[in-house]
């Protein structure tokens, strides 16, 4: 009987979290570059079932062998092992802004793999992102509208003088009269980036894991660039409103199960097990 109270409660919890991963995504969907969070469910170790019971022998003694069955199997319960962002190419937002900078994947040859702008927080620590939202400081450097440095290919500060400069294509910040090659990095399994807030991404990979390096190294890799563009989040409404339905219901079945348990129980307990 408790068993089955921790099974639904399990079932509860895994579904609230699901909930508050779906509910994040929704509340990004405008968030230029945003990359959506999906959970990974995953059921506790299964429980083997046997039946135990005794044969009689038609021996002198009345022998007795102790007999085992396999029933089969049970679960007791799932939660949410991981959630992952999925990183497929978003489309695209014309703003017409100069300093709005996106980034289009190209050829990538592995299949988890990701392309990045490189960008520096405020700790001097370098960080990823698909948020080419920019902006120009009080001191001409090309930013993040959270103010985080904008690196080009040598890992340096990019400085453009003012707000009037142009990107070609392939990712080449023209203005003074000099070009700059933006930074942009190439890891070999974006699984390992993990989320800092704002479209950001730092990397975690364990040992024996490629950090990001520059992107136009990597043989086989190609992207573009396109001034005056932002990618959208690659998340997708109507689908994230239909699956917190379904994870509403699922709750909400869990709850009626949960219920149900209570009132055996209660019932065991004052009524059943009375003294009379």
């Amino acid at each position: 009987m408790l068993r089955g109270y921790y099974t639904a409660a399990s079932g509860m919890l895994a579904q609230q979290r699901r909930q508050q991963v779906l509910n994040n995504n929704l509340s990004n969907m405008s968030t230029p570059g945003y990359k959506q969070d999906q959970g990974s469910m995953r059921a506790f170790p299964d429980m083997l079932i046997e039946r135990m019971e005794s044969k009689s022998l038609p021996t002198k003694n009345n022998l007795n062998l102790p007999v085992r069955s396999e029933v089969g199997s049970m679960n007791t319960g799932v939660y949410m092992q991981e959630t992952k962002p999925e990183f497929d190419q978003a489309a695209l937002r014309e703003t017409g802004i100069g300093t709005d900078i996106a980034l289009l994947n190209g050829n990538v040859p592995d299949e988890n793999g990701g392309l990045f702008f490189t960008i520096q927080n405020e700790d001097g620590e370098a960080r990823y992102t698909r948020n080419g939202n920019f902006t120009v400081d009080g001191e001409g450097f090309l930013t993040t509208k959270q103010g985080s440095y904008v690196l080009d290919q040598a890992g340096e500060r990019i400085q453009t003088g003012g707000v009037e400069f142009n990107v070609t294509e392939d990712g080449i910040l023209e203005a003074n009269g000099q070009a700059t090659p933006l930074g942009i990095s190439y890891t070999n399994d974006a699984t390992q980036m993990v989320k800092e807030g704002n479209a950001n991404f730092s990397f975690n990979g364990e040992e024996g894991q490629q950090a990001p390096v520059n992107a136009r190294n990597v043989e086989g890799v190609t992207f573009n660039t396109r001034q005056g563009s932002l990618e959208r989040s690659n998340v997708d409404p109507a689908k994230t409103m239909t699956e917190m339905m379904s994870s509403y219901r699922l709750f909400e079945t869990n709850q009626k199960v949960l219920k149900a348990y209570d009132r055996s129980m209660d019932k065991a307990v004052n009524e059943i097990g009375r003294v009379r």
